[in-house]
């Protein structure tokens, strides 16, 4: 208890707690060591004495790159320390070892953000710019590392937005409940990946409930977008037109982008029932839609960041895939594919293995085996479910066909389950 603040930090059990990221173990050295209680503890880190408590009793983990930023800041954790925080494992502990410029404010913004979220203080424009600039990171991070590791950092930082909303007074009000919308659709987004269906409409719902009280057109629309996808995704090829065409009339003065992914998702739909026409039809209406939001990059949502050229192609592929038109199939997720940028690992493993099943399907039993062996490694750390269960079934189409490569693609998913 005697300890100063020059020489705390040089206490070895204080030390090799930060080093080995052990938040529990650094809150409980630095209150023995110093003699703060929970509760003043938490004042200086900006989390309330039950987060801290739950923090030393292990029950909670510190995930969040915001959370582990106001810990450092509060307490003083000396840089030469903080050099060693970084988990050994990314697979441990990815989060913290990506590199997201701009995702940490700077000194007087942090200050200013926990002293909003702790108080009733008025919230600011600075704050919100911020919490963007960080979803806006959160949404390309996941890209890259799937939406497991991202949970429980979003569910946090959400908290963190509607406490905002007490403070929040005029046109910030509805810039909070903006904010939270996007919050709301990206945790539904990531339930949905995880086939978590009953927790991503709750969220999607939460989302457009949200958006339509904030009077964001584009986010409302595009909720229901994603409930389509969602529909798609479980094969009820009717719901997803019926949600898709909601999405259109339900939503005017959305922009042209996100009418396009609206046309497209019913597009989708039909393709799914097997009605090509009226599936090709829409599909070059989106084509048209997508073509002219192009033109005009800035009036589309954040959001939307991922909707071009190569997505739509993909898109094509997908509806082609439906009517077993392979041949098309594999050549519209081949061009999609080659143009795909890296960063989006998660999604060109999905549509690797969709070219695989393409493959099966055109009778290239070969080629489909190689795509969808190269494609195990990632669909096992990043594509679970969709992209795993998609390999089983090209094993599937391929074992239907009685050919050799079925069995290898069969063993090969073996080494990951």
């Amino acid at each position: 208890m005697g300890d100063t603040p020059e020489n705390l930090w040089s206490h070895p059990q204080l030390a090799t707690a930060v080093t080995s990221e052990d938040w529990g173990a650094v809150f409980r050295t630095y209150r023995k060591l110093t003699g703060l209680s929970q509760t003043k503890l938490g004042e200086r880190v900006g989390l309330a004495q039950p987060d801290v408590s739950d923090i030393e009793r292990e029950r909670r983990r510190i995930t969040s790159v915001e959370v582990r930023q106001r810990i450092v800041a509060g307490l003083g954790i000396p840089a030469a320390l903080q050099a060693g925080t970084a988990a050994a494992d990314p697979a441990e502990n990815p989060v913290p070892r990506l590199s997201l410029p701009g995702a940490t404010p700077d000194e007087d913004l942090l200050t200013r953000v926990t002293s909003v979220v702790d108080s009733s203080h008025r919230v600011d424009a600075a704050t919100l710019d911020w919490l963007d600039r960080l979803l806006a990171e959160h949404r390309r991070a996941e890209d890259h590392i799937g939406s497991r590791p991202l949970v429980d950092v979003m569910r946090q930082q959400l908290r963190t937005v509607v406490d905002l909303y007490a403070g929040a007074r005029g046109p910030l009000a509805d810039r909070v409940v903006r904010l939270a919308s996007e919050h709301a659709q990206f945790l539904a987004w990531m339930s949905q990946d995880q086939a978590q269906t009953a927790a991503a409409l709750a969220w999607y719902d939460r989302s457009h409930e949200w958006a339509l009280e904030a009077g964001d057109a584009n986010m409302a629309a595009t909720t229901l977008s994603m409930k389509a996808h969602m529909a798609w995704s479980g094969g009820r090829g009717t719901r997803c037109v019926h949600l898709a065409e909601a999405a259109r009339w339900s939503a005017p003065g959305t922009s042209l982008g996100v009418q396009g992914m609206a046309a497209q998702m019913a597009a989708r739909g039909h393709a799914l029932e097997g009605e090509a026409d009226e599936a090709h039809r829409l599909l070059d209406e989106a084509q048209g839609l997508i073509h002219r939001a192009s033109e005009h990059p800035e009036d589309e949502p954040v959001w939307m960041y991922f909707y071009d050229e190569t997505w739509f192609t993909l898109q094509r592929g997908m509806a082609a895939l439906h009517l077993r038109d392979w041949r098309e199939a594999v050549d519209q997720i081949t061009v999609g594919l080659a143009s795909l940028p890296d960063e989006y690992r998660r999604d060109k493993t999905w549509y690797r293995v969709c070219l695989a099943h393409a493959l099966a399907g055109a009778g290239e039993s070969a080629q489909a085996v190689s795509v969808a062996v190269a494609s195990v490694p990632d669909a096992a750390a990043i594509g679970r479910p969709h992209s795993w269960n998609e390999l089983h079934t090209t094993a599937a189409v391929l074992k239907r066909r009685g050919v050799k490569e079925g069995s290898e693609l069969v063993a090969a998913l073996r080494e990951y389950d």
